[in-house]
């Protein structure tokens, strides 16, 4: 079994991949005074806990956005596990060519969820990820990464409104049953925030079909990703590990480079 870590700024999630489906997931927050010794232990702890040895694990592949956990982490997986881990960003051919101004600079997040997206669901092909912040990133039919957006997430934009307004308080992501529901101000926060954020989410799909093509598929993840789809036709799917089945196939296409 692959063991494939996505380190984000708010969550590091961890995913089992058998066969190409994930069949055990397990999520932490993003300490960036944890030891090696911290994280391996939660690590082993997690896993004994679903039933899971730690021998079963043939390899792990990592993709992190917050590079001062990196040297813990690794030591970690090292000590604990076993395995030297894969990093993307560091030598790994990804599948895809990077058509930006400086390649070196997109997300490692970004490139893993673009080449899930393109080789499962084909091109064009757009990824949005529901994180601390929302990207929405755009792979054309050549399997080519061009660029894309990047927006403050929905839950910061929470955190912002309550943090900046004294009298604004702290609030439940959730969509009131009708905007004529918003009557005090818990739910017109909520209804700004859901409504606002597909109406973001609708405009920007549609400037950017207008560019490469309706024929283009909108695939949303991230914890907050299942909340907006439900409510808009402009997103296709759903698809929850997206960014662990990016790790899979980026895993094995240098797994086989090596044999």
């Amino acid at each position: 079994m692959l063991l494939t870590i996505d380190i984000g700024n708010t969550h590091i999630v961890l995913g089992l991949m058998k066969k190409d489906q994930v069949i055990w997931s397990f999520r932490m927050t993003t300490q960036q005074a944890r030891t090696s010794d911290e994280y391996g232990v939660t690590i082993i702890q997690m896993l004994h806990s679903n039933g899971i040895d730690v021998k079963d694990i043939e390899d792990v592949i990592v993709c992190s956005v917050v590079p001062n956990v990196m040297f813990s982490l690794k030591n970690s997986i090292i000590r604990y596990l076993g395995k030297m881990p894969y990093i993307v960003g560091e030598g790994l051919k990804v599948g895809i060519a990077i058509r930006t101004d400086n390649p070196r600079a997109v997300g490692a997040d970004r490139i893993v969820n673009s080449v899930a997206a393109f080789n499962i669901y084909g091109g064009p092909c757009m990824a949005i990820d529901f994180g601390t912040s929302t990207t929405y990133d755009i792979t054309n039919e050549k399997g080519e990464f061009i660029g894309g957006l990047i927006t403050p997430g929905i839950g910061i934009s929470a955190e912002v409104m309550s943090q900046r307004a004294a009298q604004l308080p702290v609030i439940e992501i959730k969509k009131p049953k009708s905007i004529l529901d918003c009557k005090n101000t818990v739910a017109s926060m909520q209804g700004g925030l859901v409504y606002g954020y597909i109406g973001q989410v609708e405009y920007i799909v549609k400037k950017a079909k207008e560019a490469l093509g309706n024929n283009m598929t909108i695939i949303s993840t991230g914890g907050l990703g299942r909340i907006i789809q439900s409510e808009t036709d402009m997103i296709d799917l759903h698809d929850k590990y997206l960014t662990h089945k990016g790790l899979q196939i980026i895993y094995d296409k240098n797994k086989k480079e090596e044999l």
